[in-house]
């Protein structure tokens, strides 16, 4: 076996351990640590909440082999089906004459409500498509933790996300109604306390 951290092989018949985490101890999974350091760096890494490393000793050179002869075989794979070769591609040229492009209609009004104009352009674009987070989330975390004592689940940055973006939508509108293509602080609505 080799250490699922450090890669260096753990003999036949050493102590090693393992996470007591259920994820990790399946057939397929399988993570073995030849030191409690090399699991505790799985532990950080993985970051398990309640998780300790279970001292077991590998299986001697007899044992491994027994072990081997009685695990299942894997079922023969049924061949690959023959392959036919790739048909030739036709390809054909045309040629015709490139009329000149034609001028661009006329960009449509924007429809009331739905975007904020001003002098320099829509403030508002309808194509952002991005959900991206927009805040720290390890910062609020803390915050919520400080001023509680409770912990936060990892929903709520999303749902923060979403005020913060109607917010800035909100100081958007108010710039562009007052003709500026920069958002100041006096844009942007007070907080509810």
């Amino acid at each position: 076996m080799l250490c699922s951290a450090c890669r260096k092989e753990i003999a036949h018949g050493a102590v090693h351990w393992v996470c007591s985490v259920s994820t990790c101890n399946r057939n397929r999974t399988r993570l073995v640590f030849c030191s409690v350091s090399c699991w505790d760096s799985h532990v950080a890494t993985l970051r398990h909440r309640d998780a300790w490393a279970v001292e077991e000793r590998a299986p001697g050179r007899g044992e491994a082999a027994a072990e081997r002869d009685r695990a299942p075989a894997e079922p023969a794979r049924p061949p690959e089906p023959a392959r036919r070769a790739p048909e030739p591609v036709q390809r054909r040229v045309v040629t015709s004459t490139v009329a000149p492009p034609s001028p661009a209609p006329p960009a449509p009004a924007p429809a009331a409500g739905s975007v904020t104009a001003h002098a320099g352009g829509p403030a508002l674009s309808n194509s952002y498509e991005h959900d991206d987070v927009l805040i720290v989330v390890s910062k609020m975390k803390k915050y919520v933790r400080d001023r509680s004592g409770m912990n936060t689940s990892d929903a709520v940055a999303e749902v923060l996300a979403e005020h913060v973006r109607s917010i800035c939508d909100d100081a958007i509108r108010a710039a562009a109604r007052d003709g500026r293509k920069t958002v100041l602080d006096r844009d942007v609505p007070r907080p509810r306390r």
